[in-house]
């Protein structure tokens, strides 16, 4: 049996997004015959303004990748922190980076899912992952959303829960605030389901 492989591509300044991609990474790796990479984009900020924002060393254990790393893999999850309702513009400057892969439609037919992070609840839980939708769209990637799969989680109204039927989320709150135990269970689902999905369409590619 070939191995299915799984990457989740993140960006995340104060941490909120990695500690999720890090639980979307055990969701994906759980599936028999997939094998699931954590990478990191670039960042555009300089050591001067990441200082003065007090983010946190990136992680050591993650690798960048470059946009011709794509094509190595079957399926995606990307991950992202929220700015004004859209991707940070970290992300976006790495997506705006894979216009010779969009040029020979290479990405074409490969299931993505997202997930994100927000400050607050009118900060883009639902936004953020519509808008990155056309990233997804022009490269003619299949959108995997999670839908109401998750269960009761889905359901939560006692406490403060990110995420919705786009895909896995967190509130940051003032950066203060973790990633909850439920919204960490929904990480794990997401890269569970989309990683599934990722395997059954590699076995049963789309006739031509």
């Amino acid at each position: 049996m070939t191995t299915t492989k799984v990457y989740i591509v993140y960006y995340s300044l104060h941490g909120h997004v990695e500690i999720m991609a890090r639980e979307v990474q055990r969701g994906a790796n759980a599936v028999e015959g997939v094998e699931a990479t954590l990478w990191q984009v670039p960042e555009t900020l300089s050591d001067t303004i990441l200082q003065k924002m007090k983010a946190p060393p990136r992680a050591n254990d993650v690798a960048e990748i470059r946009p011709e790393q794509l094509l190595e893999a079957d399926g995606f999850l990307f991950g992202f922190p929220s700015r004004f309702g859209v991707m940070a513009s970290q992300f976006k400057a790495f997506f705006d980076a894979t216009h010779e892969l969009w040029a020979s439609q290479a990405l074409a037919g490969k299931p993505a899912g997202v997930f994100w992070s927000t400050g607050f609840y009118g900060g883009g839980q639902e936004l953020t992952a519509l808008t990155a939708v056309t990233q997804l769209a022009h490269h003619g990637m299949l959108f995997v959303p999670l839908g109401y799969t998750f269960g009761s989680g889905m359901f939560e109204i006692n406490e403060v829960k990110g995420g919705s039927a786009y895909g896995a989320g967190t509130f940051a709150a003032d950066g203060s605030r973790q990633p909850t135990e439920l919204e960490l269970q929904q990480a794990f689902y997401q890269g569970k389901y989309v990683a599934k999905i990722t395997k059954k369409l590699k076995n049963q590619p789309l006739s031509s």
